[in-house]
């Protein structure tokens, strides 16, 4: 019999409106998965199998109702649990906020429900989307971390449990795991999409992140998600409707790209450099290696005075009245943002344009920056998710980055390659990334 799972969420889409496989089979096929592998994955924070089902029976009555269908009607979506739902809890990683349900849906969620989604449940986050861990594992190693701080929608995907899952990025909560995880990890760029009903950690951070295993997927969940929000000062009127044409088109030259060893370039470990260094080498006719840049080596801190103050402010009411329940890792984050003065936090915003104004000159020459999504490939353990400094600089400054799984690392983990574009130019990205992947392979 063959494993809906195991197909990408376009062709399922597909088979549900011409009545190949219904809603019902495809959801059926994934409760299966997760009761085989979730014991040991531990992506989900709340899953009901039969709300589940329930949910896929209303959307197959709807199509042979006759009316017409949404672009991803029928499918079903994970999402992480910082996203507010009315139906389900909305648990954030924390003990403090168990069982909890909002009000109101979050705005994408609406936007979600609307193209026909169906929502799967809640994925494991760590605590308060910051660093200390929950419980997921790496599929393709349990004793070692998948990452975080949307630790179960990239291990859900990566599994098969799902095949799309929606996850958030501050600093490298999308990226990372989706390079420890071997799927595709997708930022788009700042004020696309709407963060309102989403925990509020930082104003000028907070970003959503999209996990998938195809870039037409990403595309036409991208597509979905991209829409101005009166509620979300950020968002931007921006077309998307030609966001999966472009994305699964036929650049009109070759690309080229230039890649960036940052003063991070240390950090990765020995033998996943080799690796990097090996790809790097076989292609060079296409790929410039700038090193020794010192460039952006203030931006790490200027990241850290923004994240940790806005943090301060937005989990205000959690420390004063909670701080015995909370990690110690998230405790210290509060309490430096406390003590910031606000002429350092006005300096931190202000270089951003300052740097961003310098550095978008490299897009005239390149269709993109290259640089590793991660230190390496998973670390072993599940007391920490490794480090986000590889995507530090990008989430800073807006841009849209994609972690692409187009290389296997130590151990024969994954190991990802972070694509950057410039600002506001997310479909052409992501058919830039479908031409990378295409050059040199995904692996599966």
């Amino acid at each position: 019999m063959e494993d809906l799972c195991l197909l990408s969420a376009t062709d399922l889409i597909e088979r549900i409106k011409k009545g190949k496989n219904s809603s019902v089979e495809v959801c059926q096929s994934y409760i299966n998965r997760i009761e085989k592998f979730e014991k040991d994955v531990k992506a989900w924070a709340y899953f009901d199998k039969e709300y589940l089902l329930e949910r896929a029976k209303h959307a197959d009555e709807y199509r042979l109702s006759g009316k017409p269908l949404g672009p991803l009607h029928g499918l079903p979506v994970a999402i992480k649990d910082i996203i507010s739902t009315n139906d389900m809890p909305t648990g954030c990683g924390t003990k403090i906020r168990e069982g909890i349900r909002t009000k109101d849906d979050a705005f994408i969620i609406n936007l979600l429900l609307s193209a026909g989604a169906i929502i799967m449940g809640k994925t494991v986050t760590t605590e308060f989307a910051y660093f200390d861990p929950g419980p997921t594992t790496n599929p393709h190693d349990h004793n070692r971390t998948p990452g975080g701080s949307s630790s179960g929608s990239a291990a859900a995907v990566a599994a098969y449990m799902a095949p799309l899952a929606i996850g958030s990025q501050t600093n490298g909560s999308t990226i990372r795991p989706a390079s420890y995880c071997g799927v595709i990890g997708f930022k788009p760029s700042y004020g696309l999409i709407s963060r309102k009903g989403i925990l509020k950690q930082s104003h000028f951070l907070d970003q959503v992140g999209i996990f998938s295993r195809t870039i037409e997927d990403m595309a036409l969940i991208t597509k979905v998600l991209i829409k101005k929000d009166t509620q979300d000062n950020s968002t931007i009127n921006y077309s998307s409707d030609d966001m999966v044409e472009i994305a699964k088109s036929e650049p009109p030259f070759d690309q080229k790209f230039v890649f960036f060893k940052t003063s991070k370039w240390k950090n990765i470990n020995k033998e996943d450099q080799k690796i990097i260094e090996k790809f790097l080498s076989k292609h060079e006719a296409f790929i410039k290696v700038e090193e020794n840049l010192s460039y952006f080596d203030d931006i790490f801190n200027y990241q850290k005075v923004i994240h940790e103050t806005d943090m301060a402010y937005s989990y205000r009411d959690y420390y004063k009245n909670y701080k015995k329940q909370m990690g110690a890792k998230l405790i210290e984050a509060i309490e430096r943002g406390l003590n910031y003065k606000s002429s350092e936090y006005a300096e931190a915003l202000e270089y951003r344009d300052f740097i961003y104004n310098d550095f978008k000159e490299v897009f005239h020459d390149y269709h993109g920056v290259l640089t590793p999504a991660s230190t390496g490939v998973a670390p072993e353990g599940l007391k920490s998710t490794g480090s986000p400094e590889f995507s530090t600089i990008w989430t800073y400054l807006g841009l849209p980055s994609i972690s692409l799984p187009i290389l296997t690392g130590s151990n024969n983990l994954p190991l990802g390659i972070q694509l950057v574009g410039e600002k506001l130019d997310d479909s052409r990205t992501l058919r830039t990334a479908n031409w990378l992947i295409k050059k040199i392979g995904a692996k599966k």
